[in-house]
């Protein structure tokens, strides 16, 4: 089982060492929350700057 890490670029949920969104392979495996972000027009999406869809991190620590 590969655990999820997040990118702390983009603050993407990944199972890797390399993010597929900004291919930055600065990642952190302590995080807290997750927003899954189906519409990138969304609210929610445009307050958090995402403009991709997937699940993504709300808190890195």
């Amino acid at each position: 089982m590969t655990k999820e890490k997040v990118c702390r670029d983009c603050r993407r949920v990944v199972e890797g060492n390399e993010c597929p969104i900004c291919k930055s392979t600065d990642m952190t495996n302590k995080w807290r929350g997750v927003v899954v972000v189906i519409d990138p027009n969304s609210e929610i999406a445009q307050h958090m700057k995402l403009s991709v869809q997937g699940k993504y991190a709300i808190e890195l620590k």
